[in-house]
């Protein structure tokens, strides 16, 4: 099969172990996003497969009709609403997902906590500059850590706070509560009383329309001052411009973002913010992730390419 492998920013597919997995078939590799699907497409001549890193490239219609020899999109990790399934559906093209690992985003989660409290990429680029000890950082241990959405990840993160000898707070959907109480984890009764109690308060939900912009201006404002606000999981889980606003206002004194609404960016007013710890989305974006992942995805296309399918999204298209 001729696969396609997209939005491979670092070129780092070709450098892992699982990229055997994919010997005797003709694989291309593509490190730049290209957001247009006629130009995309352009560059797929021919291709049967793809695999999308994560949510980095959209399967729309356009493109998907553009691709007149695409049989299989292999995703890495959850399949989402990046992918068109209905257009999948009518032309027959089988969808396969992996799984994957919280380890990588939890721990960045905590690194960008840590980080955000002590100053950490403020102080070395202050010495970088000749500057010594130019701010108070603070620690994290008695403060309150507030985690909206207690799955997998936040779970992980939980169990950070408590090592660092933080007090834990928790609130989400019943599952989420209902975990958090199971792990002897305080609840509390809405999400505007989990942003008023939080030192930190960061935020660990899957973004589906129900949870689009669920963070709102107004939980900022109820965050008490020199509180931090953490977002490693979604952009869109915050309404627009409310981050940036709150920061004006002092509420959150500080944000700690690894995620943008358009990616990938450089220009997103938030990274260039004196109270925002910024970093390029790399919560999933390490070794051992990586090779699960991907591993995971080419294993997908090799099964369907033997005949016998796995990770199937879409089992009726199989059938017709």
């Amino acid at each position: 099969m001729k696969i396609a492998v997209l939005d491979d920013y670092q070129d780092c597919a070709r450098t892992l172990d699982c990229f055997a997995h994919l010997a005797g078939h003709e694989v291309l590799v593509l490190n730049e996003t290209i957001t247009e699907p006629a130009r995309l497409a352009a560059r797929l001549a021919g291709v049967q497969a793809l695999v999308l890193i994560r949510e980095r490239t959209k399967v729309t219609r356009e493109l998907i009709d553009l691709l007149p020899e695409l049989k299989i999109v292999s995703q890495t990790g959850r399949a989402g609403p990046h992918i068109d399934m209905a257009a999948c559906n009518a032309r027959g093209i089988v969808v396969v997902a992996g799984t994957g690992s919280p380890y990588a985003p939890a721990e960045l989660t905590f690194a960008m906590i840590l980080g955000a409290m002590r100053g950490i990429a403020h102080e070395n680029a202050a010495l970088r500059a000749g500057r010594w000890q130019t701010m108070l950082g603070r620690t994290v241990r008695g403060r309150t850590l507030g985690i909206f959405g207690y799955g997998n990840i936040g779970k992980l993160v939980a169990q950070f706070g408590k090592a660092f000898g933080m007090k834990l707070l928790a609130f989400g959907r019943e599952g989420s509560l209902e975990r958090a109480r199971a792990d002897g984890i305080d609840t509390v009764a809405s999400q505007r009383d989990l942003f008023a109690a939080s030192d930190v308060a960061t935020v660990h939900l899957r973004l589906v329309p129900e949870t689009r912009g669920i963070v709102s201006a107004q939980d900022f404002a109820a965050m008490p001052k020199d509180a931090l606000f953490v977002n490693t999981s979604r952009a869109e889980l915050v309404a627009p411009g409310a981050l940036l606003a709150g920061l004006a206002a002092g509420r959150p004194a500080m944000a700690a973002i690894d995620v943008y609404e358009s990616e990938p960016t450089v220009s997103d007013p938030l990274i260039a913010h004196p109270n925002v710890l910024a970093m390029p989305h790399v919560g999933y974006v390490e070794r051992d992730s990586y090779e699960l992942y991907l591993g995971t995805a080419f294993d997908n296309i090799v099964a369907f390419a033997n005949g016998a399918p796995t990770g199937v999204v879409n089992p009726e298209v199989l059938k017709a």
